[in-house]
C-alpha cells in the first residue's frame, strides 16, 4: 500500500507542476517563452526587465507557481519516503533515496525564495534540484530493487545523462539554439518525467519483473 501511495504522490506532484506551469504562463501580459524565460521567472514577484541579458518578466500568478514548487517538493519527498519497496536494502538504496530527498528540498527553496526576492537561496534550490537531482538519477539506476525491471534502471541513467549534459551546457552558456530557458528545461525536466513515468508504471502494476514457469504443467 505504501508503495502505491508513494507512486501516486510522484504522479500527482509532477502533474500539478506542469498544469500550474501552463496556467501561470498563460496569465502573463506579454507572451512567456520556453526558450527565453527561465522556469523560475514564473515565480518572480516583480515586473520589469530582469537577468544579465534583460528579458521582460511579469508573472501575475507568481504565488500560484511558488505554491506549485512547494507542493512538488512535498509530494516528491512523500514518494521517496513511502515507496520504500522500490529500493534495494542497504547503502545503495539509502544513498539514492537520500539524494532524491535532497532534490525535493531544492524544489521547496525555489518556491519559498523567488529569484528576485532572495537570489542566493533560490540559486541554492536550483543547484539541489538540478545538479543533485541528476546525480540522484544516476544513483537510482543503482539503487532500485532487483524486482524492478532493468528498463527503469536504464531509463534513470539515460535521464541522468541528459539532465547532467543540460546542466553543464547551461553553466557554460551554450544553449545549442534552444535558448537559456530551453536548456534549463533539458537540465530540469528529466528527473520529473522519470518520476512521473515510474510512478505511473507502479500504479498500473508494471514494476515487477515477469517470471515464467521453469517447468511445463502436467
Amino acid at each position: 500500500m505504501g508503495d502505491r501511495l508513494g507512486q501516486a504522490a510522484w504522479v500527482v506532484g509532477v502533474t500539478q507542476f506542469f498544469v500550474i506551469h501552463a496556467i501561470v504562463e498563460s496569465a502573463w501580459p506579454r507572451p512567456y517563452s520556453w526558450a527565453v524565460h527561465n522556469i523560475s521567472d514564473l515565480g518572480n514577484v516583480t515586473c520589469g526587465p530582469q537577468g544579465r541579458e534583460p528579458r521582460y518578466v511579469c508573472s501575475p500568478e507568481h504565488d500560484l507557481m511558488n505554491g506549485s514548487f512547494i507542493a512538488l517538493s512535498v509530494l516528491f519527498l512523500a514518494g521517496v519516503v513511502l515507496a520504500g519497496g522500490l529500493w534495494r536494502r542497504g547503502p545503495a538504496g539509502l544513498v539514492a533515496r537520500t539524494a532524491l530527498a535532497t532534490t525535493a528540498s531544492g524544489f521547496a527553496l525555489a518556491g519559498l525564495a523567488p529569484a528576485d526576492v532572495d537570489e542566493p537561496v533560490h540559486v541554492l534550490g536550483a543547484v539541489l534540484a538540478l545538479a543533485v537531482g541528476n546525480a540522484a538519477l544516476f544513483l537510482a539506476g543503482i539503487g532500485l530493487a532487483d524486482r524492478v525491471p532493468r528498463v527503469w534502471r536504464r531509463a534513470a541513467v539515460v535521464a541522468a545523462a541528459t539532465g547532467s549534459t543540460g546542466c553543464v551546457l547551461l553553466v557554460l552558456q551554450r544553449d545549442l539554439g534552444l535558448g537559456t530557458g530551453g536548456m534549463e528545461r533539458v537540465a530540469a525536466y528529466p528527473i520529473l518525467l522519470w518520476a512521473f513515468a515510474i510512478g505511473l508504471a507502479g500504479l498500473l502494476g508494471r514494476l515487477d519483473k515477469v517470471t515464467w514457469p521453469t517447468t511445463r504443467p502436467g
